[in-house]
């Protein structure tokens, strides 16, 4: 297992996008109750209700997102739960999704590959048009998954099918790049970046524990959807030519 450090891409000014999406699925999952270590008189099972009940409401479920409209909550949570009525949009659901995680692991997991390879694709693709883009593939990623399982009632949750389009237009835009990283937790080796592109995607299968079949999917659409935006970028010269095209 390699831990991956920087990147050898110069950038030619802070990524600061790629900082506020750290900085806000940080702050979104320390406010969650996913992150709560419970209170003095509160029961696992009141914990697990409310864990349960806040990825229902936030997180993309593929029902509600192909029929377009919120689904009754599971017999087993109404009964068991008892939650507090809520109205969700289902579209809008794909975007909060994006900003929620089932734990510590799968978070700073996710946020070191963000952090390493966001702040190249952002310097190429200028402020504005990578924070639209880090939408547009967390949507693909999102409702692709929804298309594969048109029935699940499953929440899915992370940033993990944005980042995975991340991963896939820096591997387009960056293809002979190479990454810094520990390797067996001490001996920094220069790597190229496309090795740790294939531990992401290991990683995510094993941090999701009995999800990440599933969620897998999701993964896959977003760094496909990726790719085919890098290649549009190298094609088209959509990147920022100037500093007059970008969000500064």
């Amino acid at each position: 297992m390699a831990l991956p450090l920087y990147d050898n891409q110069p950038t030619r000014r802070a990524p600061l996008v790629t900082y506020l999406l750290i900085a806000v699925n940080v702050v979104v999952f320390l406010l969650s109750p996913i992150a709560s270590i419970g209170h003095g008189g509160e029961s696992r099972l009141q914990r697990n209700c409310e864990q349960t009940t806040f990825l229902l409401k936030y997180g993309a479920i593929p029902k509600e997102m192909i029929d377009d409209r919120q689904a009754p909550v599971p017999d087993e949570v109404a009964s068991a739960c008892h939650p507090a009525p809520y109205h969700k949009r289902p579209w809008l659901s794909a975007l909060s999704s994006m900003f929620l995680h089932g734990g510590v692991t799968h978070i700073l997991g996710n946020m070191v590959y963000l952090f390493i390879f966001g702040a190249a694709t952002e310097d190429r693709l200028g402020r504005l048009r990578f924070l639209l883009f880090y939408l547009l593939v967390g949507y693909i990623a999102a409702y692709g998954f929804a298309v594969t399982y048109p029935g699940s009632m499953t929440p899915l949750v992370g940033a993990s099918g944005a980042i995975a389009g991340v991963l896939g237009s820096h591997l387009v835009l960056y293809p002979r790049s190479k990454t810094i990283a520990l390797v067996l937790s001490f001996l920094p080796f220069r790597l190229p970046s496309w090795t740790l592109l294939v531990q992401f995607f290991v990683f995510q299968w094993f941090s999701l524990g009995d999800q990440s079949q599933t969620a897998y999917v999701a993964h896959i659409y977003g760094f496909v959807a990726g790719m085919i935006c890098g290649l549009l970028v190298r094609r088209g010269g959509f990147a920022r030519k100037s500093a007059a095209l970008s969000w500064r």
